[in-house]
């Protein structure tokens, strides 16, 4: 009977490990969010779009803008594919140029 029990204690620990054992998360690959400089839009309307559409706050989009206007882009987030695919649209329907590419 003392095996029987080890036996059952051994199969318990081990169904035990096997259930705290969390998967690794699988990371998607990061794309970077730029905004380019046009001669179109008025800077207000850009960094209201910006606040808008991104979790960046009023400062932080004016920071960007700024950048984007004396060196022609600008870093707006870095995100996974599908992410950036769907601000690239955002920013588009509202008359902005926004590109995506690997964050590598």
């Amino acid at each position: 009977m003392t095996t029987e029990k080890s036996s059952n204690a051994d199969q318990t620990t081990a169904v035990t490990a096997t259930m705290t054992q969390k998967p690794k998360p699988r990371h998607l690959p990061a794309f970077k969010v730029i905004l380019h400089n046009d001669e179109h839009n008025l800077v207000e309307h850009v960094v209201e779009t910006i606040v808008m559409l991104t979790p960046l706050k009023q400062q932080e989009a004016n920071e960007r803008v700024r950048e984007a206007e004396a060196i022609g882009c600008s870093l707006i987030l870095v995100v996974h594919k599908e992410r950036a695919e769907l601000y690239a649209e955002q920013f588009q329907s509202r008359g902005l140029t926004v590109t995506i590419e690997p964050a590598d």
